[in-house]
C-alpha cells in the first residue's frame, strides 16, 4: 500500500496543473494516468492573456509562454473584407504541448504513476485506490481529473447529465498560403456571411511555422459538409466562406483534418466523501466559446491555493469540508460565465429572430467603424511626425 495525501487521477491539462502546483507546495501527492507523456489530442490550441493570467496565479504561465507561439496582432474580418487590425496576446499551443510542458514542471516528489485506475472506494478519512498493475494507494483526498472518461465516475455513482447534446463541432486543420511564403497577416477571426451557414467563426493562428485553423460550427455529425470538409477541405471552405480569399489568398489545407464535436453536460451527485471534481470532469465547456481553459485554469487554481491546502490542515475528507470548492463564488461565477457564453454564441451566430440579426450587424458596423478610427489615428501619427521633421523617433531611440 502506498501512502499519500492526494492522488490526483487523470493526467490531462487539469490534472497536470494541480500535481505541478501542489507539488510546487510542497504537499505529498501522485498523478496517475496511463501516458507517461500526453499523446497527440485534439482541443484547446491557443490561450489568450485573461487565461494566462488565472495560470499566472498557479506560478505555471511563464512555462506556458514559453512554449507557446505569440502572435501579437490579429485581422478581424468579414464579407471579405479587413475590419479592423488589433493587437492581441495570445499563444497558440497544441494541446498535448501543453500538457507536456505542464507535466514538465511537475517537481520531483510528485511521481507520475503510468497506469490505469481499475477501482476506487471513498470514505470520510481515506480513500483507497486500485491500479491495474495491482497496486493500491490510499489517499487523504482524490482530485478526479479523468476529462470526458465516465468509468470511474460510474463506479462513484456520478450521473453525466447532457444538457447540449452536439452543441458545437470544432474542425482543425493546418493552412498555408498557394505560391507564397506566407499569409500577409499575423493572425486572422474570419465571421460567417451568413447566419444559415450554422458557424460561429474560423480563426487562423501561429503555432511555430505553421498556421493553425480552428473552424467552428452548429452542426449535426450526419451533416455531409462535415464528410466533405475531411475529403475536399478547399471546396467545402470556400464554399462555406466564399469571400474568405479576399483575405487569404489562395491556400491549400495540409494535413489531416481534424473533427470533434463538443456535447454540453454537467455531473449530478458529486458532493462525495473524499473526492472533487476538476475541469471536464465537473461539467464542459463549449470550444467556440473558447472558455474552456478558463475552467480549467480557474478550478486548478482554487483547488491549489485556497482548499486543499486548508483541508489537509484538519482530519477527515468529509463532503462538507469538500463542499467549500463547489460553492466557491470564484467558480460558481466562472461557470456561469462560461454557460452563458456558449448558449449566447450559438444565437449570436445561428438566431434569424430580428433581435439577433440587429446584433450580428451591429458587431459588423462597430468594428469597421473602430477600424476606420485607427487608420485615421494611424495616418495622424505619421502626419504629425512627418511635420515634427522624425523628431518623436529620434528622441524615442535616444532615449
Amino acid at each position: 500500500m502506498r501512502y499519500t495525501d492526494v492522488a490526483i487521477v487523470g493526467g490531462g491539462l487539469a490534472g497536470s496543473i494541480i500535481a505541478a502546483a501542489l507539488g510546487r507546495a510542497g504537499i505529498d501527492a501522485v498523478l496517475i494516468d496511463p501516458h507517461a507523456r500526453y499523446p497527440a489530442d485534439f482541443r484547446c490550441e491557443k490561450l489568450s492573456s485573461a487565461q494566462l493570467a488565472i495560470l499566472q496565479r498557479t506560478g505555471l504561465a511563464d512555462a506556458a509562454m514559453r512554449a507557446g507561439t505569440h502572435d501579437r496582432e490579429a485581422w478581424i474580418a468579414r464579407f471579405g473584407y479587413l475590419l479592423q487590425k488589433r493587437p492581441s496576446d495570445q499563444f497558440g499551443i497544441l494541446y498535448d504541448t501543453l500538457v507536456n510542458t505542464m507535466r514538465d514542471e511537475i517537481p520531483s516528489g510528485v511521481e507520475l504513476i503510468a497506469s490505469k485506475v481499475i477501482t476506487v472506494a471513498t470514505s470520510a478519512e481515506r480513500q483507497a485506490i486500485t491500479l491495474a498493475d495491482g497496486e493500491q494507494i490510499s489517499a487523504r483526498l482524490i482530485v478526479l481529473a479523468t476529462g470526458l472518461n465516465i468509468g470511474l465516475r460510474h463506479m462513484l455513482g456520478l450521473e453525466r447529465r447532457v444538457i447540449s447534446e452536439c452543441h458545437s463541432i470544432t474542425v482543425g486543420f493546418d493552412m498555408a498560403p498557394s505560391e507564397r511564403a506566407a499569409f500577409d497577416f499575423p493572425a486572422l477571426t474570419y465571421y460567417p456571411e451568413r447566419s444559415s451557414d450554422r458557424a460561429a467563426y474560423l480563426t487562423l493562428f501561429p503555432i511555430g511555422e505553421t498556421m493553425r485553423a480552428n473552424l467552428m460550427v452548429y452542426r449535426g455529425m450526419d451533416d455531409p459538409w462535415l464528410r466533405q470538409m475531411r475529403h475536399q477541405p478547399e471546396a467545402a471552405l470556400d464554399a462555406l466562406m466564399p469571400r474568405l480569399k479576399r483575405i487569404t489568398g489562395d491556400f491549400k489545407i495540409n494535413g489531416p483534418v481534424k473533427i470533434r464535436p463538443a456535447d454540453l453536460y454537467v455531473t449530478h451527485g458529486y458532493r462525495q466523501h473524499g473526492v472533487v471534481l476538476a475541469g471536464d470532469a465537473f461539467a464542459t465547456s463549449c470550444p467556440a466559446a473558447g472558455t474552456g481553459s478558463d475552467k480549467v485554469f480557474t478550478d486548478a487554481e482554487r483547488l491549489c491555493n485556497a482548499h486543499i491546502p486548508k483541508w489537509l490542515m484538519s482530519e477527515g475528507m468529509s463532503a462538507d469540508k469538500i463542499a467549500a470548492f463547489y460553492d466557491d463564488p470564484v467558480k460558481i461565477a466562472c461557470d456561469a460565465a462560461s454557460t452563458a457564453k456558449a448558449y449566447q454564441l450559438r444565437a449570436m451566430s445561428t438566431d434569424n429572430g430580428l433581435p439577433w440579426r440587429a446584433a450580428r450587424w451591429a458587431r459588423f458596423l462597430t468594428r469597421a467603424a473602430q477600424g476606420k478610427l485607427q487608420q485615421a489615428q494611424h495616418l495622424l501619427g505619421l502626419d504629425a511626425r512627418q511635420a515634427d521633421g522624425g523628431s518623436e523617433p529620434q528622441v524615442r531611440k535616444a532615449a
